[in-house]
């Protein structure tokens, strides 16, 4: 009796084992800090703490179940954190950047439900040089401060410029390691009853591309109805590429923003240059608007940002990194740097600064 206890335990042990092996379930995720300093025109400087100059600091829970066959079912949970006050970058949301739950296949691709990027902004982060954070994102000319049809749409409510909540996404399968294939994915989304503000929309959106080792094309497209927009539907798309150009990679990207009678088209070009220990990285990014918003014209309020940064790999999940940019603002426009004082003067100019450290775990 007792050897037979101990050999079922055995097997009982080994099987769970195995169980084991077939999942994995991993936390990780990135801690950035940067000292960081905004001068606007007519507000003068102000010096801070930032976090996520480089990257945003969060903290990510992954996990996978291999089903067989190649099926496998995963899940992400990513949460935003802001270093230098110890706090929740979201007030509202814990997961605030990613809550997804997949079934996927080698032959069919990914099925993909919960809280995750829109393919417009899959599409166009991927060509700016700073990943859409620090003084020179690309972020900053995307704003909903300004009068333009983002803040026309949604006020200064939740948007679907980054994320939409509620949806459902199917990917297509990825082509193998080195080799050229088409890579995308369709979007939507439900209201689900809400409102703007509790960040519900109604989004449809589809995102195809091709990719090789040395270039990359695609383009994407999203719309967007609420509670707000009473006008039509908002509308986001955006063409790209990106190529080898000697040592360096180029990239050049194309957005339009739409909602009723205002438009802003964004164009963006970006630079990754390996040197001794790191990379140079450098964009130029414009954003002209045009139409209007009620009764009042947009058209003159245009705005330029240049930015320059470089990286500095200390280990492979270290680094410390400088950047710098410049936002100069035609009309009444007043896009400005993250960091900065409010109230800048219209059509003034926006400079920062900022040395900071990555870590990734």
């Amino acid at each position: 009796m007792n050897i037979r206890t101990i050999a079922t335990t055995t097997l009982a042990c080994c099987a769970a084992a195995g169980s084991w092996a077939q999942s994995s379930i991993t936390i990780g995720g990135v801690i950035d800090a940067a000292a960081r300093q905004v001068r606007n025109e007519g507000r003068g400087a102000v010096s801070s703490l930032a976090s996520g100059g480089n990257s945003t600091s969060r903290l990510i829970f992954r996990g996978s179940d291999d089903l067989g066959d190649g099926m496998s079912a995963s899940f992400h949970l990513e949460t935003g954190l802001l270093l230098d006050t110890g706090t929740s970058a979201s007030a509202t949301q814990f997961w605030d950047r990613r809550s997804t739950l997949s079934l996927a296949t080698p032959a069919l691709g990914e099925l993909r439900g919960g809280r995750d990027y829109v393919p417009t902004y899959t599409l166009w982060t991927r060509h700016d040089p700073f990943s859409y954070v620090g003084v020179a994102g690309s972020t900053n000319l995307l704003a909903n401060s300004q009068q333009g049809p983002v803040r026309a749409a949604f006020g200064t409510t939740a948007n679907t410029l980054v994320r939409a909540s509620n949806t459902l996404q199917w990917l297509l399968p990825s082509a193998p390691a080195g080799m050229a294939g088409l890579e995308g994915g369709v979007m939507v989304s439900a209201r689900e009853g809400g409102n703007s503000a509790d960040g519900q929309h109604k989004l449809q959106g589809v995102r195809l591309g091709y990719v090789t080792k040395a270039f990359s094309v695609g383009a994407a497209t999203s719309t967007t109805e609420s509670n707000l927009t009473t006008l039509g539907r908002f509308r986001d798309t955006s063409v790209g590429a990106i190529g080898e150009l000697g040592m360096a990679r180029v990239s050049a990207a194309w957005r339009r923003l739409s909602y009723g009678p205002a438009t802003q088209t964004d164009v963006m070009l970006g630079l990754w240059w390996p040197v001794a220990g790191g990379e140079v990285k450098a964009s130029w990014h414009r954003a002209n608007l045009d139409g209007k918003v009620g009764s009042t014209a947009v058209q003159a309020n245009d705005a330029t940002q240049w930015g320059l940064g470089y990286v500095y790999s200390l280990s492979r999940r270290s680094a410390l990194y400088a950047s710098c940019s410049r936002i100069s603002n035609d009309g009444a426009a007043t896009f400005t740097v993250p960091g900065g004082a409010s109230g800048m003067t219209a059509g003034g100019r926006s400079t920062g600064y900022e040395l900071g450290v990555r870590h990734t775990f």
